[in-house]
């Protein structure tokens, strides 16, 4: 018995035997590169997702345009957020940059947005109870008027328009608590409207 037990047993392990061991070892670490590989597309699907997403209908843009240029937003409305002209300027190059392969320059683009105003910053009541006579709703809306010049197509350029959007909100609720919340929202609406304005021809 103990001869046999020499023969046939301990703790040796046959060259079949390591082979399968190196083999399943490969196995696991194949199926840990898929799901690490999968783990990195779904990180990744997620951060995508958490941009800002605009609502362009269609790019028409002339393939002989190369650069774009954009001038400072100015205030001349009433009533204004400081940062609001900087914020406006700011969201429509950002857009022009992501959503386009136009190079940004100061002046004289190929295309050119110019005489960027804010012409109008309202806050007033929508609706007003009938109990105590306090706002039940208000709104704030903005209005800008800009210019846009297509040395190549002057079809596609436009002088003085208009673009007016709008956020309602709580009317007991105290408006610097909601401002910076209702600026995002309009000003992304606005850079919509006038880059499908611009691009789209609406």
């Amino acid at each position: 018995m103990l001869l046999v037990k020499k023969i046939f047993g301990g703790t040796k392990k046959s060259p079949l035997f390591q082979g399968e061991t190196v083999l399943n070892s490969f196995r696991e670490t194949k199926r840990f590169g898929q799901r690490g590989l999968g783990l990195v597309a779904l990180v990744f699907i997620l951060l995508s997702s958490c941009k800002v997403k605009y609502g362009f209908k269609g790019i028409t843009i002339p393939p002989e345009a190369k650069t774009i240029s954009v001038e400072m937003f100015k205030n001349q409305a009433d009533l204004t957020a400081p940062a609001e002209p900087q914020l406006m300027s700011q969201k429509l190059r950002d857009a022009i940059s992501s959503q386009t392969n136009l190079a940004m320059i100061k002046q004289n683009g190929d295309l050119k947005f110019e005489e960027c105003r804010i012409t109008a910053y309202t806050n007033n009541p929508q609706a007003i109870t009938g109990t105590n006579d306090q706002n039940a709703l208000r709104r704030l809306s903005v209005t800008i008027t800009i210019n846009y010049v297509n040395k190549f197509d002057a079809t596609k350029s436009f002088t003085d328009r208009a673009f007016t959007r709008f956020y309602d909100y709580d009317g007991s609720l105290n408006f610097s608590s909601v401002e910076s919340e209702a600026l995002e929202q309009i000003n992304r609406q606005l850079v919509e409207d006038i880059f499908n304005a611009a691009f789209n021809n609406w």
